[in-house]
């Protein structure tokens, strides 16, 4: 078990603060708790040096804006802050407090530009001081006062090791000459933006299934998802733990007109019945009278619309990015995701500085791999003439 402090009032905050700017480098963590609200929020954030960790509790200090005198230890260029799988930590850092980061390391980004097999903090973290870290609080609502003992443990183990562990890897991403590979990752993620979220009208046509309904179901599908997430929004809960997408889908499908019909339905408790019966029963009820049009084609993104040419390409493509990838040891999809594929496969290049313009194409890739690419992709036999019609 790791020793730590927990901060909890401003003046200890302001006196980590100074200790803080003064060390080189520093690892951080973050608990929110999105599994349990609407509107999540930062709920404890993990900091550890060389030899001390702390647990700064924004809640007790007044809220995650009381974070705020952590602005220039993020924002320095000379501390280097270490995080695991980075972006949704400074995607709630940002957000709640408006964070700019400079010489960020991440220790997920740095396992996946090595090929390792598993890149979770609790495998690495075995993998190279085969240590176990405790699991049983992945799921914790992290807004509850007091903050358990096992909560407070299990959050100063995942700080304990960052440290140690981003010097191993760096040392291993040097060795195979990855290193500029990552610290490009790594400061595009310090400069990247998110835009305030915005609630997916749309977003029912996600739901698996939604796209065989029939247009009266698919009607209903809309108004209970719209109904579904008001009430999310009222209860301050995750919409999933209001209404299933799976008790969603059997609704809309079946359209109980009254209270005992929706009783019949697999998912629908007492406790909904009476939290949200009526409003679902509403909801079924206008679906019906406004059936669902056409599916919107922009919903959902997918793969962009390719001729036979273009198809032929890109599964070249897949082949030697799949061999490539292998040769390296990298996961296709980190290497070369198939997004990106698809644009090199549309924009079919005839020189490397074609590569270059594609905004899709990572900078290290296109350094290290585009005259390859571009040659590879000039030689495929269906580059010289147009593919003779095929016979019916």
């Amino acid at each position: 078990m790791a020793n730590y402090t927990l901060i909890e009032r401003r003046a200890d905050l302001d006196e980590l603060v100074e200790h803080l700017l003064g060390e080189k480098v520093v690892s951080f963590d973050t608990e929110a708790d999105s599994f349990y609200h609407y509107f999540d929020k930062t709920c404890l954030v993990q900091v550890a040096t060389r030899d001390s960790i702390y647990l700064i509790d924004p809640l007790a200090l007044g809220g995650p804006d009381k974070l705020a005198p952590l602005a220039p230890v993020f924002a320095s260029p000379e501390i280097r802050k270490i995080f695991h799988a980075a972006e949704y930590d400074l995607y709630v850092l940002k957000r709640d407090c408006g964070f700019e980061f400079k010489n960020l390391f991440d220790t997920m980004i740095s396992s996946q530009l090595l090929g390792y097999p598993s890149i979770g903090l609790a495998a690495i973290i075995e993998r190279h001081f085969d240590v176990s870290l405790p699991k049983d609080e992945q799921r914790s609502d992290w807004s509850l006062r007091p903050l358990r003992q096992s909560q407070l443990d299990y959050a100063a183990a995942d700080a304990a090791y960052l440290i140690r562990l981003a010097e191993k890897l760096e040392r291993e991403l040097k060795k195979l000459d990855r290193l500029s590979w990552a610290q490009e990752e790594f400061e595009n993620l310090a400069k990247r933006s998110w835009p305030e979220r915005q609630f997916d009208k749309l977003g029912y046509i996600k739901i698996k299934g939604a796209r065989i309904l029939d247009p009266k179901s698919l009607g209903v599908l809309r108004e209970l998802f719209l109904a579904r997430d008001a009430k999310a929004r009222t209860l301050d809960r995750p919409p999933f733990k209001v209404l299933s997408n799976r008790t969603l889908m059997e609704i809309a499908q079946r359209q109980p007109e009254n209270a005992e019909q929706l009783a019949e339905i697999k998912g629908v408790t007492e406790l909904l019945q009476r939290r949200l019966g009526r409003e679902v029963l509403a909801a079924v009820a206008r679906g019906v009278k406004k059936r669902h049009g056409p599916i919107p084609k922009v919903v959902g993104g997918g793969r962009r619309r390719m001729d036979r040419r273009t198809e032929r390409r890109m599964a070249e493509l897949k082949r030697w990015r799949d061999k490539r990838a292998s040769s390296l040891k990298l996961d296709p999809g980190v290497y070369c995701p198939n997004a990106t594929l698809e644009a090199i496969a549309i924009c079919n290049p005839s020189e490397p500085d074609e590569l270059r313009q594609l905004p899709e194409l990572k900078g290290w890739f296109v350094r290290e791999f585009a005259e390859e690419l571009t040659e590879f992709i000039v030689g495929l036999p269906s580059q010289g003439a147009e593919a003779q019609p095929e016979k019916k």
